[in-house]
């Protein structure tokens, strides 16, 4: 009897409703300077109440106090001088570029600002060819490759396999393009490599043709086809671990608390290597990819694309993820190049290239399209626009889709009716405003003209049709900090002083919701983040002062204290 009672007790003990389980947990409130919530029913507030990750009110602290009720608080003062802002977001990134080309020897058309300590831009052929050289004789291991991020053809000339010989003919030299799309490499290198005639030879028909193997060069898809030869020297296990851990800072202390690599490289190995960067519980952002559809389609056209795409649902680790139902294609080829596919040509007579054939793209959109997939467009030149343009309208006709946000990137070059057709068809844009900043000046002397230059990245008109709006850097493309970003857009002055296209600019309050709350619709996350508003995620970022407060010339300069990504505080440790 005595056992049968200890045994009933044991059991009550085990199902009785757990009182201090009950008790509700504590909400933490932050007082803020100022709150800029980039929500239009409440855009500013003081103080913002927290529950583990998630935002359950926003006000005054009155006002959030009193829709805590009885639950117990926790006042944090931290950011009681500080302006808040939603988290902000990085659109479109590219881990293992950046990781790479900013980790070499960077001899590039901007003065990159890293952890090394500033690195002065380079704007002519002499000096470039100089640091080169330089370069070449610091390095003691006569088998050591160099590899020179940042080379651009209208800027520092023309540059030959045979100008590289004449710097070393014996030690490798892989000159990394700025736009990342193209590489020039020495006889050394070449033979090192075994990027021969006879290997060439074995790639696509284009692929033969965006390649000159006489000078060293390849580009677009002539890279596609020998990346394998050089992919273990340049992306070495040692530099894009050393390069992943530079990235995961430089985005924090840019105050990014998202970020996002549509169409990154397909190896699962690279993407494990970022996983066990990006992918631990410390990684002060969330990063999401989007399979790139150019690589499934060029393996799958014929056969189950949709299947061998959702299998990258499963490469995703800890804080990393594949956004579901999204992809990337390609259009026209890199505007850093000139090799953008444009409707009145260039006027030295060159001609752009093809990312995806045409054909390939259409028949891929299509398959993607009918499986109501989200669909993010790589496009720089206005033909290339015009294609993507023609062969969504040919999808909402044959198959209309509601809210597709069929997706334009980076939207270098476009005509004001291209603007009105993105609004009629339901696109939105995704945009690089560095773009016109870097380029603008030097285009509109060569290639491209002064009226087209000026008018690159047209996001006055974008904003005028009501078209959601995001910016992006596709860092290493440029620099990848929302704040700069915002500057860009909203001044557009360029590397001389100069504003470009003024109509095209963008007010504060575009810019700030170009990397929040349309950042992350976007992305199909506007339900969780971009804004600060009860029920989303708690991520902010921590300014020193608020963007509407200061001289719009000086919005890239505000100091960022840190962010909170879901609760966590954050600070930049300098």
């Amino acid at each position: 009897m005595k056992h049968a009672i200890l045994f009933l007790t044991l059991v009550l003990m085990a199902h009785a409703p757990d009182l201090r389980a009950q008790e509700p947990a504590p909400a933490t409130i932050f007082i803020a300077k100022e709150i800029i919530t980039m929500n239009r029913a409440q855009p500013l507030a003081d103080a913002v109440a927290i529950i583990g990750n998630d935002i359950v009110a926003v006000g005054t602290r009155e006002e959030v106090t009193q829709a805590l009720g009885d639950r117990p608080i926790e006042i944090n003062r931290t950011f009681k001088g500080k302006v808040m802002v939603p988290g902000l977001i990085e659109q479109h990134i590219h881990p293992m570029l950046s990781s790479l080309m900013l980790t070499a020897e960077v001899i590039s058309i901007e003065d990159w600002d890293l952890s090394s300590g500033l690195i002065p831009a380079v704007h002519d052929r002499e000096t470039y060819l100089k640091r080169l050289e330089k370069a070449v004789a610091r390095l003691s291991d006569p088998a050591e490759p160099l590899i020179v991020w940042g080379f651009h053809r209208y800027f520092h000339g023309s540059l030959t396999r045979a100008d590289l010989d004449s710097i070393s003919p014996t030690r490798p030299i892989l000159v990394w393009h700025r736009s990342g799309h193209e590489f020039t490499f020495n006889t050394a290198a070449m033979t090192a490599y075994g990027i021969t005639p006879d290997f060439v030879a074995q790639t696509s028909h284009t692929a033969q043709e965006q390649s000159n193997f006489d000078e060293g060069h390849f580009w677009e898809q002539g890279l596609t086809g020998i990346l394998s030869l050089i992919l273990p020297v340049i992306a070495s296990e040692e530099r894009l671990i050393a390069g992943l851990m530079f990235t995961k800072a430089y985005l924090h202390q840019s105050g990014v608390t998202t970020a996002a690599e549509p169409g990154g490289i397909v190896s699962k190995d690279i993407v494990d290597a970022q996983n066990a960067i990006f992918g631990g519980a410390d990684t002060p952002f969330r990063f999401y990819y989007i399979p790139d559809g150019k690589t499934v389609a060029q393996l799958h056209l014929d056969g189950d694309m949709i299947g061998e795409t959702e299998k990258f649902l499963e490469w995703g680790a800890g804080m990393t993820s594949y956004l579901p139902k999204q992809v990337k294609l390609f259009a026209d080829g890199a505007i850093f190049s000139q090799l953008m596919q444009m409707k009145d040509g260039y006027l030295d007579g060159h001609h752009g290239e093809w990312l995806i054939n045409p054909d390939i793209f259409a028949k891929a959109f299509r398959t993607y399209w009918d499986a109501g997939y989200q669909i993010h467009i790589h496009q720089n030149g206005d033909a290339g626009l015009e294609m993507a343009l023609d062969i969504l309208e040919e999808n909402m006709q044959r198959n209309p889709r509601d809210d597709h946000r069929t997706t334009i990137v980076h939207f270098g070059f476009s005509t004001e009716e291209q603007v009105k057709r993105i609004r009629d068809l339901g696109a939105i844009v995704s945009a690089n405003p560095y773009y016109l900043t870097a380029l603008a000046d030097r285009y509109g002397e060569v290639g491209i003209g002064p009226e087209r230059a000026d008018q690159m990245v047209r996001l006055g008109d974008v904003a005028r049709a009501q078209i959601p709006l995001s910016l992006h850097s596709d860092m290493p493309m440029a620099p990848g900090k929302p704040l700069y970003l915002m500057w860009a857009a909203i001044n557009r002055t360029t590397f001389s002083g100069r504003i470009a296209g003024p109509a095209q600019r963008l007010s504060v309050d575009q810019a700030l919701k170009a990397v929040t709350i349309d950042a992350a619709f976007s992305l199909r996350l506007e339900n969780e983040i971009g804004s600060i508003e009860p029920g989303k995620k708690a991520n902010f970022t921590i300014l020193e002062n608020s963007p509407f407060a200061v001289d719009p010339r000086a919005i890239k300069d505000i100091e960022i204290w840190g962010t909170v990504l879901e609760g966590r505080i954050q600070p930049i440790l300098h």
